[in-house]
């Protein structure tokens, strides 16, 4: 884990559950990682009026794949990536201009499969000590970036269970408009557990993923896929 600078009292109950291997692994015991290419996203959690909140990227409307989507930002590894916290921060500077400087790396998720792309996809928590600039730093790739505050992800009035025409169930997030679901839903899903910070909700409540999501072109390239 790398050294952090003061950092509020609402991220210690996380900060403590990253050291439990045993809630970590519950987090996503139902994808564990099957050998496939390594990746990364990076959760980024700041400190905003309205308490914690999470730094997310709208994918540009034409992309091949993910079109639309809210996701986190987050890539394949490359060969110079010194670590899949680093392949992480990379991304997201990359994806949203954000200075990687002013963040402290908490930990990380035990990797996620995702059959369909055949990644491999740790999720990397990290603390924005010192806010800086973030926008779509390639608006050919991410249309917007999202921060959105914790309290809304967690609303009651918000949470749903998503179907897929494949077969695929899990959760999701109404969120300004969007539906988060897939694996970021999954992520974000654990995430708000080991933080303490999941709020009851109707469980039974099933919507089908909207069509703008669907697409005839592949859904299956990157580590954001369902």
């Amino acid at each position: 884990m790398t050294a952090v600078g003061p950092a509020p009292g609402w991220l210690d109950p996380l900060m403590l559950a990253l050291t439990d291997d045993v809630r970590m692994a519950r987090v996503v015991a139902i994808r564990p990682r099957a050998g496939g290419r390594a990746a990364a996203v990076l959760i980024l959690i700041g400190a905003g009026a309205q308490g914690p909140e999470i730094l997310f990227v709208e994918r540009a409307a034409n992309m091949r794949t993910h079109a639309g989507q809210i996701a986190f930002p987050g890539g394949a590894r490359d060969a110079g990536d010194a670590d899949l916290a680093d392949t992480a921060l990379r991304e997201a500077a990359e994806e949203t201009g954000v200075d990687r400087s002013g963040i402290d790396v908490l930990g990380s998720l035990p990797a996620a499969h995702v059959e369909v792309s055949g990644f491999d996809v740790t999720a990397v928590i990290g603390w924005w000590r010192e806010r800086s600039p973030v926008g779509p730093a390639d608006p050919r790739e991410v249309a917007s970036v999202p921060i959105i505050p914790v309290s809304w992800l967690t609303d009651p009035a918000n949470r749903v269970r998503v179907y897929h025409p494949s077969g695929y169930r899990g959760p999701g997030f109404e969120v300004g408009g969007h539906l988060i679901w897939g694996l970021t839903a999954h992520l974000l899903d654990g995430l708000l557990d080991l933080a303490g910070w999941q709020q009851p909700w109707d469980q039974p409540r099933t919507i089908r993923v909207p069509a703008r999501y669907l697409t005839d072109r592949p859904a299956s390239g990157g580590p954001n896929a369902h």
